[in-house]
């Protein structure tokens, strides 16, 4: 019998992180202390879009709408102070993709671009790296960086529910309701994740590893809540469709990788351009992930800021 969901409980919600910066470091301050942030519009301004400051700091405000704090006060989800923060650093993160993807793509051509898997690898894919030449310690961390987003998958895109009609809102809830497990608990896919964890020798406390987490990662999972916490941004439907038709042949790679390095048994309309927006932020953000992944990993190098612990079953690696 398998146990009941593992962040049910509100004593399992994660701790505050440390600090990464200025901006961070006035976010947490005002959530650990009850006061209002206390940074400049000029230093929240000034903050790297992509960067280690500012995507913790919009992490712990988007997570207010999610599990929560274990000492952060529920009322503080809607404080206006911190909703004034989070407006400016989502403007300056949000104004980034906007310079740096294709402009004036349909969801047509956007979703073109990702139907077809290359017949080639050209060595800038993870799950291609991974399944060819990955090292169990790789494949260790890059599910602990994941995560973030699999042990909260399907909560930010069920956001846009609400704001669709017909036919799109009929599809988009059948996938939900199968990422949500089809009405049962132990198929739901945050928690296969979690048993996925749990072979590897992780921890999959919700939130567990969000210290150790780069900015790269953090950017993938930010702009799901981007979009879905913004009814004037629906490009989370572009995202979401963008995750639903690539996820299956990364799914196969990453399960070849997890067998071969022996992980374990769990390892087994008006809206066009809005959409093409949204999946080609994804693509970007994710680009930008693999490219650091591949890039510390083939130096030997750690990707995570806090280095995992090893376990006797699960010592390959540095």
């Amino acid at each position: 019998m398998i146990e009941a969901p593992y962040h049910e409980a509100r004593d399992t919600n994660p701790v505050l992180p440390a600090a990464r910066g200025v901006v961070s470091e006035a976010a947490l301050s005002a959530l650990r202390d009850r006061h209002e942030p206390r940074v400049s519009s000029q230093a929240a301004a000034r903050t790297e879009p992509y960067g280690d400051d500012l995507q913790p700091a919009l992490y712990l405000l988007y997570e207010l709408h999610y599990q929560g704090f274990r000492s952060v006060g529920d009322d503080r989800e809607w404080d206006a102070d911190l909703l004034r923060l989070r407006g400016a650093l989502e403007g300056r993160f949000l104004r980034a993709p906007r310079s740096d993807v294709p402009q004036g793509t349909s969801t047509r051509g956007a979703l073109a671009e990702i139907l077809v898997e290359p017949v080639v690898d050209d060595g800038t894919g993870v799950s291609h790296c991974l399944r060819s030449e990955g090292h169990l310690w790789q494949v260790r961390e890059y599910a602990a960086l994941r995560s973030l987003y699999h042990l909260k998958e399907a909560d930010p895109h069920a956001c846009v529910i609400p704001r669709l009609h017909g036919r799109a809102k009929a599809a988009t809830v059948a996938v939900e309701y199968d990422e949500f497990g089809a009405g049962r608990a132990e198929e739901m896919h945050a928690r296969l994740f979690a048993n996925l964890t749990d072979d590897l020798g992780l921890d999959h406390t919700y939130g567990r590893y969000l210290d150790a987490a780069p900015a790269q990662v953090l950017c993938t999972v930010n702009v799901m809540s981007l979009f879905g916490l913004h009814r004037a941004l629906p490009g989370l439907v572009g995202r979401f469709a963008a995750v639903e038709v690539t996820s299956s042949p990364d799914s196969r790679r990453l399960a070849k990788a997890m067998r071969r390095t022996r992980a374990g048994p769990a390892a087994e309309p008006g809206l066009d351009a809005d959409m093409a927006f949204g999946i080609h932020a994804a693509g970007l953000l994710e680009d930008r992930l693999a490219e650091f992944l591949l890039t510390v990993w083939r130096g030997g190098r750690s990707a995570l800021r806090i280095p995992l612990a090893t376990t006797a079953s699960h010592a390959d690696g540095p």
